[in-house]
């Protein structure tokens, strides 16, 4: 084939034709593999997480869900003054935009105070060392009350005036009671801890009430 047929081959309106139906097919293809994944994904469309604080649980997934969003629960709180299944927390937080089928992880509140095992304190740490403990779980501490024994060392945990030890599941709603160390010693260095010593006292006022006055009966004299 001589050179001037060859490049004369290019001047056919036929194969100019068909390169140009292939170059379009080809970018038809391209753009519409883009834009598809686009709508696929939904790209673009963002939805605005409504705000779901304190919202009872079925409520708010039924807002979710009118949304097209979705709810799981991941963890649990408690908040007394708030009602049972209510949301806590969430993630993402309110205002956030996300896309349709968004799950939305919620914390709801339990309907009772959690419980957690008490630590190794007794006999094992310092006041402030299982003061500092229990609080951070999330313990209430009444007052301490001190025994005989090394000064500020922990000798018990009361709970509503009984003992408990290290692994007993207690509420952290009820609080607790440590019996620390006074730094006296008496006679016996043994400590025997009794829960009716540990009662609450009773205010001076009251007493008097509680205090009645015994009548004191004369015996007869038998005379022989």
């Amino acid at each position: 084939m001589k050179t001037k047929e060859f490049f004369g081959k290019f001047k056919s309106g036929y194969l100019w034709g068909n390169l140009i139906a292939m170059a379009l097919v080809v970018v038809g293809l391209a753009f519409g593999v883009r834009y598809g994944l686009e709508v696929y994904t939904r790209h673009g469309e963002k939805i605005k997480v409504p705000d779901l604080s304190k919202m009872a649980y079925g409520k708010a997934e039924e807002l979710l869900k009118s949304d097209g969003l979705l709810i799981q629960v991941t963890d649990s709180g408690y908040n007394k003054l708030l009602p049972a299944d209510c949301i806590l927390a969430q993630t993402p937080l309110a205002g956030s935009e996300v896309k349709q089928g968004h799950v939305i992880y919620v914390t709801v509140n339990s309907p009772s105070s959690p419980s957690f095992p008490i630590p190794d304190l007794v006999d094992n740490s310092s006041f402030r060392e299982a003061e500092a403990k229990l609080m951070a779980l999330g313990f209430k501490l009444l007052p301490p009350k001190y025994v005989v024994g090394e000064k500020d060392w922990v000798y018990g945990i009361l709970c509503r005036g009984r003992q408990v030890g290290t692994g007993d599941m207690v509420s952290i709603g009820t609080p607790l009671t440590l019996l620390v160390g006074n730094g006296h010693y008496g006679e016996e260095n043994d400590i025997n801890f009794m829960e009716s010593d540990y009662q609450e006292e009773i205010p001076v006022e009251y007493r008097a009430e509680q205090e009645e006055p015994t009548e004191v009966k004369e015996e007869p004299v038998i005379y022989e």
